[in-house]
């Protein structure tokens, strides 16, 4: 289904949209060609938008931070595995995932309910964006040890490349 076209028939609206394949109010699709400028997203990870806005929406965090995470964390792999066992398109770790009650990890619509959710916890327990993005890539504990952002080096670069 094309929704920036209209095209919509004989198809299924994207997960989290009415069944007319509109978007709801204030709820959009991210618009690469429009502006003649570089996509912000690669389509790989500009696809899954449609699944990250409403849960984004949910948890009040703005779908643009969804999907640089998901950038960051997977490329847009729902499928992803890393060296340390994390899981899906926003790397949750096995024990994380139980903990958020997500019983596929590897299914995307759970792994970014889980996701968000996470975050939403983190930044309400730091109160502070980058020091919940550190913390959902260093772990909580590491953020509370070193009082702020660890100085591993891979969560320096983790801030950088969702922060700018």
């Amino acid at each position: 289904m094309d929704v920036a076209d209209g095209n919509t028939a004989g198809s299924v609206a994207p997960v989290g949209f009415p069944e007319n394949g509109v978007p709801l109010p204030g709820l959009h699709l991210l618009d690469h060609q429009s502006s003649g400028s570089e996509p912000r997203f690669p389509p790989e990870v500009a696809r899954w938008e449609p699944v990250a806005a409403p849960i984004a929406t949910k948890y009040g965090i703005e779908t643009e931070w969804v999907l640089r995470i998901i950038e960051a964390e997977s490329g847009g792999n729902p499928n992803a595995v890393s060296s340390k066992g994390a899981l899906g398109l926003m790397q949750l770790m096995p024990a994380t995932a139980r903990a958020l009650g997500v019983q596929n990890p590897l299914d995307p619509v759970q792994n970014i309910e889980g996701g968000v959710r996470y975050l939403r916890h983190l930044l309400d327990r730091f109160g502070d964006l980058r020091l919940a993005l550190a913390a959902y890539n260093a772990g909580p504990g590491n953020v509370e040890r070193y009082g702020g952002v660890p100085p591993f080096p891979e969560t320096l670069r983790y801030l950088r490349r969702i922060l700018g």
